[in-house]
């Protein structure tokens, strides 16, 4: 069963500045002014968390945050943080994946701030010599877009044929050390794929190579940056980047990587060297903190982390092929039926969350799992973020029939109701 807890936070690090967004989809906001908030409709996102573990997740869990003159936290559990039977505990750790782009977005717009990388200058000039071809023109804009034109390395890495997901970990990502440099040659031998500029494809090594950018740039190693830039400045003490090391330190939920056989058992992927991904997908964290840096981020320049003018880059967001979802620099834009929200999704073998706020940073919601290789799971985080920021959906009211009118079905008064988010493109990492 799952279970609803309210909980005081932490004081959050940062003002939240109210934002408007830019989609023709009006922005869930909650200012002083404006309408509250939609009180989460908790049993429907606790369905969806248990629809999440039907899939095959030992277990699942969403946290909403509202921040205003009354701080509350809504944390919802179901299931297991482990095949032991431990009860999932959503404030415990894990590996946050893709959210990891984020952060490291970040750091490259705080180096735009200083004037030491201009974002519509071919980023090659920014990274050390030999790391990208003569000629590869794309810009560090382009890159953050995911419209670069370069290949995915992590498509190398998990997609050997005739291979079980569960054989490629084994072999090429729990225990292999990458230096980013070899992970972008990787990419590098199948050539552009398009003209910059000309189209979206997610691609992890887009955030390699923006991780190499910050350590050219700042003579520093990625992780020291990422700690004294962001982690320390926010106090997240409980998020860290620890490639290659394979532990996840303290108390954390266990991952489980879902075989491609669905017949054959999950198999625990925690302890992992996250370098395959690394500044594309290797931080971990917790909810808690995931909430801190997305309400700093959100609030622009009085939250410590990005000014306002690099906020509205980052959240000018271009559309993808998905449905109701948009791309800016680094950050997501998920049209929902009350608005937009701005985050990221993240999945890294084992585990998955998707971390999203609305544009004033006054709730943020963040929904995860302990299972991956399974769109049906991805599918149920996906369903949690509806129910979370709007609310509940409104009642179909049905009409009494008159005599000699049509059945009953015929005379309802329906509601146009969302039929849920597409999975989104990051689902294999």
């Amino acid at each position: 069963m799952a279970k609803t807890r309210l909980l005081r936070p932490l004081a959050v690090a940062a003002a939240a500045a109210v934002l408007a967004a830019t989609g023709a989809v009006p922005a869930l906001a909650a200012g002083q002014d404006g309408p509250a908030l939609p009180t989460p409709d908790t049993a429907g996102v606790q369905s969806a968390l248990r629809a999440t573990i039907a899939a095959g997740a030992p277990g699942a869990f969403a946290v909403i945050r509202d921040h205003g003159e009354e701080e509350l936290t809504r944390s919802l559990t179901a299931g297991k943080a482990d095949l032991d039977g431990t009860p999932m505990n959503s404030a415990w750790r894990f590996r946050v994946g893709s959210n990891s782009k984020m952060f490291t977005a970040v750091l490259v717009m705080q180096l735009a701030q200083e004037g030491r990388i201009d974002l519509d200058r071919p980023l090659r000039d920014y990274l050390p010599a030999g790391t990208l071809p003569d000629g590869w023109t794309m810009t560090g804009r382009q890159v953050m877009e995911h419209r670069a034109g370069v290949y995915d390395h992590t498509n190398d890495l998990l997609e050997q044929a005739g291979e079980e997901t569960t054989s490629a970990f084994e072999a090429r990502i729990r225990s292999t050390v990458y230096a980013p440099a070899d992970l972008v040659a990787m990419s590098v031998k199948h050539g552009q794929q398009y003209p910059p500029g000309s189209r979206y494809s997610y691609s992890n090594t887009d955030f390699v190579l923006l991780g190499l950018a910050v350590e050219h740039l700042t003579g520093r190693p990625y992780a020291d940056v990422l700690r004294e830039r962001i982690i320390e400045p926010l106090g997240l003490g409980q998020t860290s980047f620890v490639v290659p090391d394979q532990r996840i330190d303290g108390p954390h939920v266990t991952g489980y990587l879902t075989n491609d056989d669905r017949t054959k058992p999950l198999l625990d992927s925690t302890e992992q060297n996250g370098s395959w991904v690394w500044a594309a997908g290797a931080v971990i964290s917790t909810a808690e903190d995931l909430d801190r840096f997305l309400t700093a981020l959100m609030a622009g320049g009085d939250g410590g982390l990005v000014s306002d003018d690099s906020l509205r880059q980052m959240e000018a967001a271009l559309p993808t092929p998905t449905a109701k979802i948009s791309y800016g620099l680094g950050l997501r834009r998920i049209s929902l039926t009350c608005g937009d929200v701005y985050g990221h999704g993240g999945i890294v073998q084992g585990f998955q969350t998707q971390s999203f706020t609305t544009p004033d940073g006054q709730r943020s919601v963040v929904v995860f799992a302990n299972a991956s290789n399974n769109g049906s799971v991805t599918q149920g985080l996906m369903n949690a973020l509806e129910p979370a920021f709007c609310g509940k959906k409104p009642a179909t009211a049905k009409v009494a029939p008159r005599t000699g009118s049509a059945p009953a079905q015929q005379n309802q008064r329906t509601v146009q109701h969302d039929q849920g988010l597409p999975v989104v493109e990051d689902t294999r990492i």
